[in-house]
C-alpha cells in the first residue's frame, strides 16, 4: 500500500507517457484518481460515472465513454503499478468496460432510430434484440489494457420494424451496428474507446456486418473451419438472447465425441503463427513468439476441443480457470499446470506495462534503453539483463510444455523401417520379412495385411485419414512382435484398425501418442476379449494415454462423486445420461482389465471391484431415473435394488449379466405404481442401446413369482412370498442376496428377512431331496462336459450347491452360516462346525478358485471352454467326494 497517493500516482507517471499527459491534459481525472486510488474501479461506478440514459446525442455518448476509459485507465495503470491491482483485477476491469461500452453504445444506437419502430420477428412477433457477441479476449474476460475487441453482430429472426419508416431487420439492425463501431472505434479529440475488429464474422471482411440466427448457424454447420472453433471457444453474448446463441454455437465448438483431430489443426495454426514470426522478425513479441502468451492459450484450448464435448466443465471462457481445471482433472500434471500459470501472469504482466508506456496495442520488447529501463523497474528488476534472463526463463517453461503437449506426431516422424513392408504388400512378398521379425504364422498374416489393404473399408479412407492410418500399421506390425503370439496380436489390433479406419479422431490419438501403441499390444496380445471390446468401444483408446490413471486402483467413492458431476452436467438431457453412465462404465471397466492384464489383481478381488463399479452405476442410475419420473412424490425414493447370483456374491465377471430385484417400502397410494414405473425406467435406462452401447443386461427373474410377478414388491409382501410361497431353488438363490443400491433402511430391512428365511426350521430329508431335484434338473438341461467347469460334475455349481444347502440346513444353529461373505469363507466355515472334513473343505476351496481362475483366462479369450488336464480332473474328483460326504453315497449321478 502506498505511503500517499500522490507519490503513487507520481511514480506511475514515470513510467507511463499516456499516463503522463492524460493527467496533465485533463486536471479533473487527476482529482478523481486521488480520490479513488485505493478502490477498484467496478461495473457500478462504471454506471454512475454520467447520466447514460439522457445522453441522447451520439456526441455526448461519444465524449462520455471515451472520459470514463480514460478514468478506468488511469486508476488501473497506477494501481497496477503500484501493486494495488492483482492481474485478475486489471482484465477484468478493461473486460468489464469493453462490456458496459457495448451496452450503452447499443441503447444509444437504438435510440437513434425512432423512425424505424422496433425490429419485430417474421415468425415469432416478438420484438428482436441485437446480440453483441464479444470473441477472443474480451469473450473470456482477459482483455489487455489496449487491446482491439473483436465483435460479432447476430439478431434472431428475420422481419421488419413496427414504425412508420419500415425497413428489414437485416437493415435496422445493420445499421445499429454501425453507430456501435463508431460510437467505439471513432478516434475523437477525446481518443477512442477501443479499436473494433470485426474480421471473425462469417466470412470475414467479405460478409455482411450483422447475421440472422439461421444464417450463422448454416455457415457453422456447412462452412466453419477449425480455425474459427479454436476463435469461438470464448465467445460471450454481451447482449441479447445469451442462451440461445450457446445452444447453437456449442455443438460447432464441442464434439460429443473426443476430438484428438484438434492437435492437428491447432498444430498447423500455431506453424502459420510461426512462419509469420519468422518471416516478420517478431522473436520479441511476448504474445507471438516462441514461449508466448499464444502458446499457453493454445494448450488450454486444444484440450478443451478435444474433451469438451465430453466434459462440460472444461466449456470454460478464461484461459487461467481452463489450465486449473486441467490439473483437477490430471490432463495435466499440477506441477506442470502452475508452471504455466505463472509464467502466463509474468507475461500477461509484462504485456499491460509494455501497453502502459504508451497506451498503444503491442506485445513487442522496446528498442530503446529509456524504455528498456522503465520495462525493468516495472517489472521489478534492477536492469534490464536481469529482467531478460527472468522474462526468459519462464519463456523456455511455455515451449517445453507446449512442444510435450503438441509432441510430434508419427505422420511427419521419419519413415519407420517397415514402411515399405505396409506400403508395398500388394505387390511384393513380405514373407521373407515377417519370419524375420519372428511371426508364428506368416501366411496367415500376410493374407490379413493384404486383406486390409485391398479392403473397400481401407480404400474409401480420406486421403488425410489414410495418411494417418498408412504411418501407424508399420510400427503396430513390429510391436506386435515383441509378445509370445504375434500373429494374434496383429490379427486383433487389425480388427481394431478395421473399425476405426474412417473414424480420424481415433487415428489421430493414435498418432499424436504413438505411446500408446505398446499398451494396445499388450491388451490386445493377452486378451481377445478386450480387443473386442476396444474394437465396439474405440472411445476407450483415450484409456491408454495416461499409464497413472490406467493403472490407478479406483476409489470409488471418488469416482462415484466425478460420475454424480458428469450426471448433473447433462440434468434435462436423458440421453445424455444414459451415454454418461455408459462411458463411466466401460472406462473402469477397461482400466481393470487393464490392471488384470498386468497382474494386479487375483480373480476374487477382480470380482469385488467389478462388483463395486456395477454397485456404483445402478446407483447413480436409481437416483437419475427417479428424477425424471414428474409425478414423484418424494425427492428421494423408499426404493433398494437387491442383487442375486453373482452380483449378490460379488463374484461378476466382465461380461456378467446382473440378477435383481426392487423392493420398496412406501404408504402413499400411489406407490407401486410410481416405482413400478422407476424399475422400467432403469432396466431401460441399463440394457437399451444407445450410440454408446449398453450398461448390463439384467434379469429380473428372481423376484417374487418370477416372470409372473409384479416388478416390484413391498418389503412386507416380499417378507411374505418368502416365508410362505417361496420354493426351496428360491431360499438357495436368497444365499447369495445382498442390498445393493438405494434406500439402505430397506436394505436393513431385507438383510432381515434374509436372515429370518435362512435360519427357518427345516426338515433335512426334504430339503435334500429338493436340492438334488434341482440339481438334476439342470444337469438335464446343461449336460455336464469336462470342458465346462461350470457345470460339469464336481464343478462349480456342485459347490454352490453344496453351501447352499448347507447353509439352509445348519443356518439356525449356526448364525455365522447367514454372513454374505463368499463360498471359500462358508466352506472354511462348515469345516469349523464340523459339518465337513477339514481336508474335504480345503480341496473344494482350492478347487473353486482353480475353477474361477480358469474360468476367468477362458472369458478373457472369448472361450467357453477350459484346457482339460490331471489338475482340473483331480479337483473334480476332490470336489465329488465333499457332495457325497453331504448329500450321500446315492446322490452323484
Amino acid at each position: 500500500m502506498p505511503a500517499n497517493p500522490e507519490h503513487a500516482i507520481a511514480q506511475s507517471r514515470a513510467f507511463s507517457l499516456y499516463l503522463d499527459r492524460l493527467l496533465t491534459a485533463r486536471p479533473e481525472q487527476l482529482a478523481l484518481l486521488q480520490a479513488r486510488l485505493l478502490h477498484p474501479f467496478d461495473t457500478a461506478e462504471m454506471a454512475g460515472f454520467a447520466p447514460w440514459d439522457t445522453l441522447d446525442s451520439p456526441e455526448d455518448m461519444s465524449a462520455a465513454l471515451r472520459r470514463l476509459r480514460q478514468a478506468v485507465m488511469a486508476r488501473l495503470i497506477t494501481r497496477d503499478h503500484n501493486r494495488l491491482a492483482s492481474l485478475d483485477e486489471v482484465v477484468s476491469t478493461i473486460s468489464q468496460l469493453a462490456e458496459f461500452a457495448v451496452q450503452q453504445s447499443l441503447a444509444s444506437a437504438c435510440r437513434a432510430l425512432p423512425q424505424y419502430g422496433q425490429p419485430t420477428g417474421e415468425d415469432s412477433g416478438e420484438v428482436q434484440q441485437l446480440i453483441v457477441i464479444g470473441m477472443g479476449k474480451l469473450g473470456g474476460g482477459e482483455l489487455n489494457v489496449s487491446s482491439d475487441i473483436d465483435l460479432i453482430f447476430i439478431y434472431p429472426e428475420g422481419g421488419e420494424t413496427s414504425g412508420p419508416r419500415k425497413i428489414s431487420n437485416h437493415e435496422y439492425f445493420s445499421q445499429v451496428g454501425k453507430r456501435i463501431i463508431s460510437l467505439i472505434n471513432d478516434v475523437t479529440l477525446d481518443g477512442q474507446v477501443f479499436r473494433v475488429d470485426m474480421r471473425l464474422r462469417p466470412y470475414g471482411d467479405s460478409g455482411p456486418l450483422v447475421m440472422s440466427f439461421p444464417a450463422l448457424e448454416n455457415y457453422l454447420l456447412t462452412q466453419g473451419r477449425e480455425w474459427e472453433r479454436y476463435a469461438w471457444i470464448k465467445a460471450k453474448a454481451l447482449t441479447g438472447d445469451v442462451a440461445g446463441l450457446a445452444d447453437m454455437v456449442r455443438p460447432f465448438v464441442y464434439r460429443k465425441y473426443l476430438d484428438y483431430n484438434a492437435y492437428g489443426a491447432m498444430r498447423e495454426l500455431h506453424a502459420q503463427i510461426r512462419r509469420e514470426v519468422a518471416r516478420r522478425d517478431m522473436a520479441d513479441n511476448i504474445k507471438l513468439g516462441p514461449g508466448g502468451i499464444r502458446e499457453v492459450e493454445f494448450i488450454a484450448q486444444v484440450f478443451q476441443l478435444i474433451r469438451g464435448g465430453r466434459d462440460k466443465t472444461l466449456q470454460l471462457r478464461s484461459t487461467r480457470a481452463t489450465l486449473d481445471r486441467l490439473a483437477e482433472l490430471r490432463l495435466l500434471e499440477p506441477a506442470a499446470v502452475a508452471e504455466l500459470q505463472e509464467a502466463y501472469a509474468f507475461l500477461r504482466n509484462l504485456e499491460h506495462r509494455l501497453q502502459y508506456l504508451d497506451d498503444q496495442q503491442t506485445q513487442t520488447l522496446p528498442a530503446s534503453e529509456e524504455n528498456q529501463i522503465k520495462i525493468a523497474h516495472s517489472m521489478g528488476y534492477q536492469n534490464w539483463p536481469a529482467f531478460l534472463d527472468a522474462l526468459n526463463t519462464e519463456r523456455r517453461k511455455v515451449t517445453r510444455h507446449f512442444e510435450q503437449v503438441f509432441i510430434l506426431p508419427t505422420e511427419t516422424a521419419p519413415d519407420h523401417p517397415l514402411s515399405c513392408l505396409w506400403n508395398d504388400i500388394g505387390e511384393q512378398d513380405p514373407s521373407p520379412q515377417l519370419t524375420a521379425l519372428g511371426f508364428d504364422d506368416v501366411p496367415g498374416v500376410t493374407g490379413q495385411l493384404r486383406a486390409l489393404a485391398q479392403s473397400q473399408r481401407y480404400q474409401q479412407i480420406p486421403l488425410a485419414g489414410r495418411k494417418k492410418f498408412d504411418a501407424l500399421m508399420p510400427p503396430l506390425i513390429e510391436v506386435s512382435t515383441h509378445f509370445p503370439n504375434p500373429a494374434a496380436t496383429l490379427s486383433r489390433i487389425i480388427g481394431l484398425m478395421e473399425a476405426i479406419s474412417r473414424r480420424a479422431s481415433y487415428l489421430a490419438l493414435l498418432t499424436e501418442y504413438p505411446q500408446t501403441l505398446q499398451r494396445l499390444a499388450t491388451l490386445c496380445s493377452a486378451s481377445a476379449w478386450v480387443s473386442t471390446y476396444l474394437t465396439r468401444h474405440p472411445i476407450l483408446l483415450d484409456e491408454l494415454l495416461d499409464a497413472r490413471v490406467l493403472y490407478a486402483t479406483p476409489d470409488w467413492p471418488t469416482l462415484a462423486a466425478q460420475l454424480e458431476q458428469q450426471m448433473q452436467q447433462s440434468d434435462g438431457d436423458i440421453e445424455a445420461k444414459m451415454d454418461t453412465l455408459r462411458h463411466f462404465q466401460h472406462a473402469q471397466a477397461f482400466r481393470l482389465v487393464a490392471q488384470d492384464i498386468a497382474g494386479m489383481w487375483t480373480v476374487e478381488a477382480l470380482s469385488d471391484q467389478l462388483s463395486m463399479l456395477a454397485d456404483t452405476v445402478l446407483d447413480a442410475t436409481l437416483r437419475h431415473a427417479w428424477r425424471d419420473i414428474p409425478s414423484r412424490h418424494t425427492d428421494t425414493p423408499c426404493f433398494a435394488i437387491i442383487g442375486y447370483g453373482k452380483l449378490g456374491g460379488k463374484e461378476l465377471g466382465y461380461a456378467s449379466d446382473l440378477d435383481i430385484i426392487f423392493l420398496y417400502d412406501d404408504e402413499h397410494p400411489d406407490a407401486t405404481e410410481l416405482y413400478s414405473r422407476l424399475a422400467r425406467k432403469m432396466s431401460t435406462w441399463l440394457t437399451s442401446a444407445t450410440s454408446a452401447g449398453i450398461l448390463y443386461d439384467i434379469d429380473l427373474r428372481l423376484r417374487p413369482n418370477g416372470a409372473s410377478g409384479l416388478l416390484v414388491s413391498s418389503l412386507q409382501a416380499f417378507r411374505n412370498y418368502q416365508e410362505k410361497q417361496a420354493w426351496v431353488w428360491e431360499h438357495q438363490a436368497l444365499t447369495r442376496a445382498r442390498y445393493v443400491a438405494g434406500d439402505s433402511t430397506i436394505g436393513k430391512g431385507f438383510e432381515t428377512i434374509r436372515h429370518d428365511v435362512l435360519t427357518l426350521q427345516r426338515d433335512q430329508d426334504t430339503l435334500r431331496s429338493e436340492v438334488l431335484g434341482m440339481r438334476q434338473r439342470m444337469l438335464e438341461s446343461h449336460p455336464p462336459h469336462e470342458h465346462d467347469v461350470k457345470h460339469a460334475r464336481g464343478g462349480i455349481i456342485d459347490i454352490e450347491f453344496i453351501v447352499q444347502y448347507l447353509i439352509l440346513a445348519h443356518a439356525r444353529q449356526l448364525p455365522a452360516f447367514t454372513g454374505n461373505t463368499g463360498n471359500i469363507a462358508l466352506l472354511a466355515v462348515a469345516a469349523e462346525a464340523g459339518l465337513v472334513s477339514h481336508a474335504l473343505a480345503e480341496q473344494g476351496r482350492s478347487a473353486y478358485r482353480y475353477y474361477r481362475k480358469l474360468q476367468h483366462a477362458a472369458r478373457l479369450n472369448e472361450s467357453s471352454k477350459v484346457e482339460v488336464n490331471d489338475t482340473l480332473r483331480q479337483h473334480y474328483q476332490q470336489t465329488q467326494a465333499l457332495w457325497l460326504q453331504v448329500f450321500g453315497a446315492d446322490s452323484l449321478t
